[in-house]
């Protein structure tokens, strides 16, 4: 079991029909919980009935809800998604809201601190209160995992570049990827290269680039990990690279070798798209129906 804290929004995703716990970290922290490992959520609700809610369901599944602050000024982060016809999602993220306002807290720092991984995402960084949290944590943090999810007009790419200098390991889209080496004057269609540019520039000797349905790469050790992608009908992808992601870290803190940790962390990731929502039930006996395909 690992000692894991996870940084930035916990929100509703609103789907025209119906609403779920979601937001990045969360998700993340979620399914690292499911994998019995000890997790702590850094975040905040505001004092409303969507705040309530929230905190409800955390205490419902037995997850530690005590390190999320209940924010008196602004509201409970609401996100409205749409999918298209393949499942993709698209977001329309309110602003400001609770989680753009975690402050400090000593107790944050002393968590952080002992914490066997430290995992943040982009979007927290996009206003200065939250912001200035990431950084102090960042600085107490040992092994620091950063998740970039590029939300339209939430980042800039100056703030990308810093928190990707802090980071021990780098978690991107292949989109995502291109868009940020680009913007960083490398223009290359060579996946590998860009991958290769970031580690230079960012000093980071560990990234994964998830490539959707065509499973993902990893690069580590100055070693390149392919794993093609596990066939699935797609409900949607809402939460799947947070569940990769998830799986991902859980299996590299307990040392599983690079190759098979990507593997089992592409056939979760899958499992997750095949479903509804962002944190749907994964059993051990699917995933090994999947691994021994």
């Amino acid at each position: 079991m690992s000692n894991i804290v996870c940084f930035g929004e916990v929100l509703w995703d609103v789907f025209p029909t119906y609403k779920k716990i979601g937001g990045a970290p969360l998700n993340v922290a979620l399914r690292l919980n499911s994998f019995d490992n000890a997790v702590t959520m850094i975040s905040s609700v505001g004092d409303d009935a969507l705040g309530v809610d929230l905190l409800k369901y955390l205490e419902d599944i037995g997850f530690d809800k005590s390190f999320i602050q209940i924010n008196k000024e602004f509201k409970t982060s609401k996100v409205l998604v749409s999918l298209d016809e393949t499942g993709s999602a698209n977001y329309s993220i309110e602003f400001p809201c609770a989680w753009d306002n975690i402050h400090l807290d000593d107790k944050f720092l002393d968590v952080v601190k002992y914490a066997d991984a430290f995992v943040f995402g982009s979007l927290v960084s996009r206003n200065t209160v939250s912001y200035n949290t990431l950084l102090q944590l960042l600085d107490v943090a040992k092994f620091k995992v950063f998740d970039v999810n590029l939300r339209p007009p939430h980042y800039k790419i100056a703030v990308l570049f810093e928190l990707m200098q802090k980071a021990n390991f780098i978690k991107f889209n292949d989109d995502e990827l291109f868009e940020i080496c680009k913007e960083l004057n490398f223009n290359s269609n060579d996946l590998q290269k860009n991958i290769e540019f970031i580690s230079k520039e960012t000093n980071t000797e560990a990234i994964c680039v998830t490539l959707g349905g065509d499973g993902a790469i990893l690069f580590q050790g100055k070693k390149f990990y392919r794993n093609n992608g596990y066939k699935v009908k797609v409900i949607d992808t809402v939460g799947a690279g947070d569940s990769f992601l998830a799986t991902l870290i859980h299996q590299t803190l307990r040392n599983g070798k690079p190759s098979e940790a990507l593997n089992y962390s592409c056939v979760v990731g899958a499992i997750v798209a095949s479903k509804s929502g962002a944190n749907p039930k994964v059993t051990s006996s699917e995933i090994d129906t999947y691994l021994k395909r």
